[in-house]
């Protein structure tokens, strides 16, 4: 049974919300990965390194970046930058492919198939090299009720996205990956059921 209602079910989660990105940029090296989260309550952090990993890619020239950190629970953005480097390169490679993108705890249940990870394989490997990439991300809290009346906690995301070379009246402007979201006041809620008999018999 699904049901659409306004609140916020996850009250204890103390207004955070747990991200898992995981992302390979085959043509930019490790050294100059970074990962940066913004918000509209003031946060504004360059280079988050705390529980994230980055993996050397094609002997070196690339990398993989996996890591795992919160956001809190107000419109805002994290990117995937150079913004972070020592020394900024001259032509940053920002094509990628997205193995993971969710939010909150992983919902593994039959019969609910939600956009818990919609940017999964998500491919840019073909786009120019010098762009920057918008995704516009919408989260939408997710409650799942098993029969026993226990409850479980994620967060579903629709997306759109769009690509561009950016510049002002200095020049070309670093690209990024950008990921800006905002949260629906609409939460969705499954509730399991146990299978009627008498549509068990007919089905049998």
């Amino acid at each position: 049974v699904n049901e659409l209602y306004v609140d916020d079910p996850d009250k204890d989660s103390g207004g955070k919300i747990e991200v898992n990105l995981n992302i390979s940029l085959p043509n930019l090296h490790c050294e100059l990965v970074g990962l940066d989260i913004q918000d509209e309550m003031g946060r504004h952090e360059v280079g988050h390194i705390d529980n994230s990993m980055k993996i050397p890619l094609n002997n070196g020239d690339g990398c993989r970046f996996e890591g795992h950190f919160s956001i809190n629970k107000v419109p805002g953005n994290f990117h995937v930058s150079t913004h972070s480097a020592t020394a900024q390169p001259q032509n940053p490679d920002m094509t990628h492919v997205i193995h993971k993108l969710s939010f909150g705890d992983k919902l593994q249940v039959h019969n609910v198939h939600g956009a818990f990870n919609a940017l999964e394989g998500a491919d840019k490997l073909s786009s120019n090299p010098l762009a920057s990439h918008d995704y516009i991300l919408k989260i939408v809290p997710t409650v799942y009720e098993d029969m026993s009346g226990k409850q479980r906690y994620s967060y579903q995301y629709t997306v759109a996205n769009k690509e561009y070379v950016a510049y002002s009246h200095t020049g070309r402007i670093i690209p990024a990956i950008w990921f800006r979201y905002d949260l629906s006041p609409i939460t969705v809620k499954y509730t399991e059921r146990r299978q009627p008999l008498y549509r068990f018999i007919t089905s049998v």
